[in-house]
């Protein structure tokens, strides 16, 4: 495929439903990438989803056909807010609907399947009791029929089109065991009650469906924290028009409606405060267990729960441009992402069934060689059948990932992928932007000092050409000239210089505001006072910038950015896990040393260019170290893309949270290592569920194979397979960060 063809590519979501192991998403993927115009296919059985990048040229309906012809159904997933959740309540529901049909289906099996048990439970005392071999028939056929039928019915939908999946072993196992016994009793003379399997197969039916249960509620509950994120976005809003309050459908709402927002009720989207102050709930957001103070001016979140005063909001993103919506397409972004593991799981899940049914052949022959009792053969093939089971093995990393990135989104933290997974676990060196990572990002001035001693007006032209800027130290000018009341003149031909400072035409005179390097570039020459005032304020640690009008400069600006408070504990704990920790700032030496002191970094680089981080940090990753990359700014995006793992802080520029392979939902450095930690767990649980899948199935089979497993018991072990590895992976959403207030 060319880079045209990958630029024109379209992508699509389909909810599957239908599938009922992993052989079935392996199979229903290759059908997708076989179907014409389809670039890319990615089948989640855990999810039950499906995401297609496909040509222009085919259309979804197209997808939906090609996903029926193999035997299974499928609707595809609106990108709109309010369909997108909808869709999900659908599912939810059909989930519903499937776990209570499945209970009280398990439920009668259990009643009917207990008279069966009860003469094996009594031999084990030494108590021999019989039931009648046509009572058994009675009571195992409801079993064979109704609970039967759902495996009766995947088994024949995955022949008849071309695959085989876990539904045809327990059909072939099951039914061998019943038709048997079928035959002992009505046509058989002289059979004994050891050559009836009626209460295998009632029992394996009976065990695997209860498997299937527990499988159906563990997987819901693995996927939890996407649909409390959906469940977040209200659906309506109050908007104010003329004089009147007027509650609208979340979807009527236009960028730049002004909505209020009441006591108790969950903002309806992403605005600007315009009047009034309250405090927010936002931990469903960024973990955060506190709630916020916003003030006029400040942004709010769609979703977030506003506390006891209302607030009057200019909304500035709706639909799928808002932060939730934005989290939850990260969210399920991830999870449906596959691990190189997984491709190795689904080429064994695609051949799975055919080499057991072959097994399950040998094994029977084999008996019969070897002692000529059909019996023994019999039992020994029909364990061989139902101990094999692909479904622990396609659940294995996607229930994994998906537990894992729903409890990281819970505390704040967003995972793009399982490559950021891995790489965020390999890290050993993490760099750090200084302004706004590993401090406050609020800069306050602290000097305004003219050379004609008009400070006054050294801080109006300072503050003028700075309105419309998002630079920290633009806004502490801003906040300075607003203290003093002076008034601002808007500026024009704005022209932003990275790493070095702005210039701007105010009424008619340039002016540049910036460091040394920004002055010798416009070959601007301080004096000898302002020289020793810039470098007076460095040597106390203050960044200083030099004020130039025309072509002569005329003052100094200092600044001062404290460090976060919980900046040096997070770094301890990264150095305590061995990984080498770096500031690395645009700043001066004296600057970057007063932040690199106060944190504890290992070591510090200033006076480093945009393009210079970028360089930094492929020169670290040419000497072998695994490079992270922490920042929040349009100018840490190149080294964020660059590194190894980027980490962007949720506070910062949406180029730079596009980048980043982790996303930090709030400003707080302790995140850092708790992002690696999750990480760690998320692969751990990875690593342990595939092992267990791989080994149950390496010693069951054969112990099965040589009559070492009755029948029943292989049942319940298959049933109990899926169910472990699942409920391995939900003991993630347990996890939480470590040392978070």
């Amino acid at each position: 495929m060319n880079a045209h063809t990958a630029s024109a590519a379209q992508t699509v979501k389909l909810d599957i439903s239908g599938m009922t192991c992993a052989g079935c998403a392996s199979r229903l993927e290759k059908t997708l990438q076989a179907t014409e115009g389809v670039v890319n296919a990615t089948v989640n059985f855990a999810l039950e989803t499906a995401e297609v990048e496909h040509l222009p040229q085919i259309v979804a309906n197209d997808l939906v056909d090609a996903v029926s012809s193999a035997g299974f159904e499928a609707k595809q997933r609106r990108d709109e807010a309010e369909a997108a959740k909808r869709a999900h309540e659908e599912r939810d529901a059909q989930s519903n609907a499937e776990e209570r049909k499945t209970f009280q289906l398990f439920t009668l099996s259990t009643l009917l399947a207990i008279p069966l048990v009860i003469p094996m439970v009594l031999m084990v005392f030494g108590v021999q009791f019989e039931l009648p071999g046509l009572l058994q028939f009675a009571l195992a056929t409801p079993i064979q029929i109704f609970v039967g039928a759902r495996f009766y019915k995947g088994a024949f939908a995955s022949l008849r089109h071309g695959g085989a999946n876990m539904d045809v072993l327990v059909s072939l196992g099951t039914s061998a065991a019943y038709l048997y016994s079928v035959y002992n009793v009505f046509f058989a003379s002289g059979t004994q009650s050891t050559d009836l399997y009626f209460e295998a197969s009632a029992v394996i039916l009976t065990l695997i469906l209860m498997g299937k249960y527990l499988e159906i509620r563990a997987k819901r509950s693995t996927s939890a924290a996407v649909r409390s994120l959906i469940a977040l976005r209200p659906t309506t809003a109050n908007k104010i028009v003329g004089d009147k309050i007027v509650p609208v459908n979340i979807s009527d709402l236009r960028l730049g409606d002004y909505i209020v927002v009441k006591p108790g009720e969950r903002v309806p989207t992403d605005g600007l405060i315009e009047e009034g102050e309250s405090e927010l709930d936002e931990s469903m957001l960024t973990g955060e267990s506190l709630p916020v103070h916003k003030n006029t001016g400040d942004q709010v979140t769609g979703g977030t729960i506003n506390g006891s005063g209302a607030i009057f909001v200019r909304t500035t993103a709706l639909g799928e441009s808002t932060r939730l919506a934005q989290i939850i397409r990260l969210v399920e972004g991830a999870q449906t992402t596959k691990a190189p593991l997984q491709k190795l799981v689904d080429k064994v899940a695609a051949i799975f069934v055919p080499v057991i049914v072959l097994i399950a052949l040998a094994t029977f022959a084999g008996w019969m060689l070897y002692s000529g009792d059909i019996s023994t053969a019999l039992g020994a093939s029909v364990a061989v059948l139902v101990i094999a089971c692909p479904c622990a093995l396609g659940l294995a990393t996607p229930t994994a990932l998906v537990a894992g990135t729903g409890a990281a989104a819970k505390a704040g933290i967003l995972i793009r992928d399982i490559e950021a997974l891995e790489r965020a676990h390999q890290v050993d060196t993490i760099l750090f932007d200084k302004t706004g990572t590993l401090t406050v990002g609020k800069p306050v001035l602290t000097d305004a000092q003219a050379f004609d001693r008009n400070d006054e007006r050294l801080l109006t032209i300072a503050a003028s050409v700075q309105l419309g800027s998002e630079h920290p130290l633009a806004s502490a000018l801003i906040r300075a000239a607003e203290e003093k009341n002076l008034k601002l003149t808007r500026p024009r031909l704005i022209k932003a210089v990275p790493g070095k400072g702005i210039i701007a035409e105010l009424t008619g005179q340039q002016v540049a505001i910036g460091n040394a390097a920004l002055m010798n570039d416009l070959q601007i020459t301080p004096s000898m006072t302002g020289d020793g005032l810039v470098k007076t304020y460095e040597s106390a640690g203050k960044t200083a910038v030099t004020v130039a009008l025309g072509d002569r400069a005329i003052g100094v600006l200092a600044f001062v950015d404290q460090a976060r408070d919980s900046a040096r504990e997070a770094i301890e704990t990264l150095k305590n896990q061995g990984i080498r920790t770096v500031l690395i700032t645009g700043d001066t030496e004296l600057a970057a040393k007063n932040i690199a002191d106060q944190v504890g970094v290992d070591e510090f680089q200033a006076r480093v260019q945009p393009e210079g981080k970028n360089e930094v940090v492929n020169d670290l990753k040419e000497q072998g170290y695994r490079v992270a990359m922490v920042g929040d700014g349009i100018n840490d995006a190149p080294a964020l893309a660059a590194a190894d793992l980027g980490i962007a802080m949720g506070s910062g520029a949406d180029v730079a949270l596009e980048t980043a392979g982790v996303t930090l939902m709030r400003s707080e450095p302790k995140m850092i290592p708790a992002a690696l930690d999750i990480s760690k767990a998320t692969l751990r649980k990875i690593r342990q569920n595939l092992f267990w899948a791989f080994i149950y199935n390496i010693i069951g089979i054969p112990l099965a194979a040589f009559g070492l497993l009755s029948p029943v018991i292989a049942g319940a072990a298959m049933a109990m397979s899926s169910v472990s590895v699942v409920t391995n992976a939900m003991l993630l959403r347990r996890w939480k960060p470590k040392n978070m207030n």
